[in-house]
């Protein structure tokens, strides 16, 4: 019974942000209320499915520690981004293709995390945090091209439940503060069903129980572009559960060695693949999974386990999937500006243990940061290139992140007189000193 409990605090912790990725970039890609519900179904039952692949413990994938997966906020622009220009076909090419380039390069990306120090994951972070704010702004509104688009109603329900979860933020603490946005969310809801504007037809519509159906909402198309962004959204992804692994290893007792590594790199891209059939998208670790198995001194996997036979249950019950598609867009428009501001200062906090080591470093994030934000502000200053580099220009994020990769690798990482004169300075140091 305990840990059944402590399981369901897991899923209530995460819950917020496995339902919020699909309805953010369901409604800006314009589906219908049916595929929307299918749509979060999907994500939550592939949630489960990509933390029990995760805390397996075999040859070939799974890292063996307490952690849940999620799908990652990291791709939600990006994924917006494809679906705008691409369709929702190349969405689900892309999320099919980079999950299996992420499996086959998963024994590599070890060498490869060397092209990826903070100072670039910082940056594109940051780049995809500042893309995501005016899709916010524009659902505070109730959504691009809505009739009642800044309409009194709107407007207060946004900014009521952004300042619910702020103030939710401010004065609870431990779980309840973990789960500040769905509690907001919740409460706008609330106060949009005493306004009569709340629409039940998706629930009473959805069925009981339903099966998987491979493609449902799209079967996928491969474009390079689109493959190219969620590659690098994935390797980021990658990058950031590093970091979890490790703070897990340490919450555990448990040695992280490079096989480790290698398995667990393995299945995310493995969840991602499966997600990609099945019309989900790309997973990674839960952050705030991990501070709960700080919180709680509870470290074992069948609590966990018991999170994900939960998620999947779940996910084969549309009328519950069906229950978070009738928050209306100004509420979740709300609770938006929160989640992908933290996306912003998470990406800012990275930055801010590197900018000051170097004026190199500051000129690689002022360069990525400013490119990345003025591509997608202004998408048509390259539209007179050929069309190959266009591939590489035409979105923020790609231009922004390829742009702190050269750049790191010009400052950083090739030889220059400066960083030689300081290694020959520190070994002339410490033979004096023997």
């Amino acid at each position: 019974m305990k840990s059944t409990v402590l399981g369901f605090q897991h899923l209530l912790a995460m819950y917020a942000g496995a339902i919020l990725v699909p309805l953010i970039v369901g409604q800006a890609i314009g589906l219908t209320s049916t595929q929307l519900t299918y749509l979060v179904s999907i994500d939550i039952l592939m949630c489960g499915i990509a933390t029990i692949l995760q805390i397996m413990n075999n040859r070939f994938f799974g890292i063996g520690l307490p952690v849940v997966l999620g799908c990652t906020f990291t791709a939600v622009g990006p994924m917006i981004s494809i679906g705008d220009k691409y369709g929702i076909s190349a969405i689900y090419g892309a999320v099919i293709a980079s999950g299996l380039i992420i499996v086959l390069i998963s024994t590599f990306f070890g060498k490869l995390i060397k092209f990826f120090p903070p100072v670039v994951t910082g940056s594109v972070v940051t780049i995809i945090g500042i893309t995501l704010i005016p899709v916010a702004l524009n659902n505070m509104g109730g959504g691009m091209g809505a009739p009642d688009f800044g309409s009194s109603i709107n407007i207060l329900l946004s900014f009521g439940t952004l300042l619910c979860i702020i103030l939710l933020y401010r004065f609870t603490t431990g779980f309840l503060r973990s789960i500040s946005i769905l509690l907001g969310m919740a409460v706008g809801t609330v106060a949009a069903m005493m306004m009569g504007i709340v629409d039940f037809g998706a629930v009473k519509e959805a069925s009981a129980f339903h099966l998987l159906t491979p493609f449902y909402l799209a079967t996928p198309t491969f474009h390079l572009v689109p493959i190219l962004t969620m590659t690098l959204v994935a390797m980021v992804s990658l990058v950031e559960s590093t970091g979890v692994y490790f703070a897990l290893g340490d919450i555990t007792e448990k040695e992280i060695t490079k096989k480790d590594l290698e398995k667990g790199y393995r299945s995310e891209g493995l969840a991602s693949l499966i997600g990609g059939i099945f019309n989900a998208f790309p997973y990674t670790t839960f952050s705030q999974n991990v501070g709960l198995v700080q919180m709680s001194g509870v470290k074992s996997r069948k609590v966990i386990l018991i999170t994900a036979i939960m998620l999947v249950s779940l996910g084969f019950m549309p009328k519950v999937a069906a229950m978070a598609t009738v928050i209306p867009t100004s509420v979740l428009g709300g609770a938006m500006v929160a989640m992908f501001g933290m996306v912003i200062s998470q990406g800012i906090k990275m930055l801010s243990k590197v900018v000051g080591e170097s004026q190199e470093n500051a000129m690689i994030i002022a360069c990525s940061v400013g490119l990345g934000l003025g591509v997608s502000v202004v998408p048509d200053i390259f539209a007179n290139l050929p069309a190959s580099f266009q591939m590489l220009t035409s979105n923020g994020i790609v231009a922004g992140s390829l742009t702190a990769i050269t750049l790191n690798i010009i400052f950083n990482m090739l030889p220059s007189k400066k960083r030689k004169q300081a290694k020959a300075a520190q070994v002339q140091l410490t033979e004096q000193e023997a």
